[in-house]
């Protein structure tokens, strides 16, 4: 995910194929993973079942629609796919760049409420290296944005890296950070296994909304009324909390369409307030450049970066 894996694009060397249920639709899903193309980038492919009629959204900054309690891509009224920030996360930590994801519905399959059993799955699977060059967004200057009490931005730094704080009015929460250089390795030990959350008294204002209708102790952690984790086996870290919120940031930022070297930081942040810093960085061209390395990944330094027209990556990206 950093600048130590510099090379060649990437795929899956085999299909993946995972059933489950929509967080929120609370509707069966079968989603598929099929090798692709250099250049081809994250598509989601959403198939209806009655037609067969397949419907490409690729997984780009501007197909993004709503951000309330996930992430989705398309409009909500037509062609959707939600809650994609898990699988984003497990592809873009894993370096994973091209990737066709079939769905027979319009949510990702939300497992266990993590990222481990797509990382699994990717890492039993294995890459294959594809000839052409991976290319990179390196942050030139600190570009933020502020939404309240929150913020989020970015800031130069040489390798990619992710400093993820939350200030919760909870006493099992309270005030949390998690800050880390990101890479393979560190995203699955330290945040892959992190599931999502929500408050009990939360539930039924959510389930009115037709929201959480996929959500149980199977695939969340719950909070009760009384303060406390109603899962019986507990947490699966002592901060599980913020390391599932710089999960989410980890797959909201793979919108970029490639991998950023630069410092992520937020502070109470959350879905919308990633896409907004995402965008406040790629719609500044002073913010940032297009960057490929010139040798071979094996050989790669810090002064291997190369900038390269920005109009050819533009319509990837932005």
């Amino acid at each position: 995910m950093g600048i130590d894996v510099l090379g060649h694009q990437t795929t899956i060397r085999e299909k993946l194929e995972f059933n489950g249920v929509g967080v929120h639709s609370g509707q069966a899903v079968s989603m598929t993973l099929l090798p692709a193309d250099a250049d081809t980038g994250i598509i989601f492919s959403v198939i209806d079942a009655d037609s067969g009629q397949a419907t490409d959204l690729p997984a780009t900054l501007r197909q993004v629609g709503a951000t309330d309690l996930c992430t989705v891509l398309g409009n909500l009224s037509g062609i959707h796919v939600a809650t994609i920030e898990h699988l984003m996360a497990a592809l873009r930590a894993l370096n994973v760049d091209n990737v066709i994801v079939e769905l027979d519905g319009m949510e990702v399959p939300v497992m266990d409420g993590s990222s481990e059993v797509f990382v699994e799955a990717i890492l039993s699977c294995g890459l294959t290296s594809l000839a052409a060059t991976r290319c990179y967004i390196r942050v030139n200057k600190p570009v933020r944005v502020d939404m309240g009490a929150s913020w989020g931005e970015f800031i130069p730094y040489e390798g990619s890296r992710f400093e993820v704080e939350i200030d919760f009015d909870s006493e099992i929460i309270g005030r949390q950070k998690f800050a880390s250089d990101m890479n393979a390795d560190v995203f699955t030990r330290e945040l892959s296994r992190a599931r999502t959350f929500g408050f009990m008294k939360d539930v039924e204002r959510l389930w009115a909304a037709g929201f959480a209708l996929g959500s149980s102790l199977e695939n969340s952690v719950a909070i009760g009324d009384d303060n406390k984790i109603i899962n019986p086996e507990g947490l699966r870290y002592t901060d599980e909390f913020v390391r599932h919120k710089a999960l989410d940031a980890v797959g909201d930022l793979a919108l970029a369409g490639a991998p950023i070297i630069g410092c992520f930081r937020s502070y109470r942040g959350g879905h919308k307030l990633n896409a907004l810093t995402l965008e406040a960085l790629l719609s500044d061209k002073d913010a940032f450049d297009y960057v490929e390395s010139s040798r071979p990944r094996s050989n790669v330094g810090h002064g291997d970066l190369v900038a390269v027209s920005a109009p050819a990556y533009a319509a990837v990206f932005i």
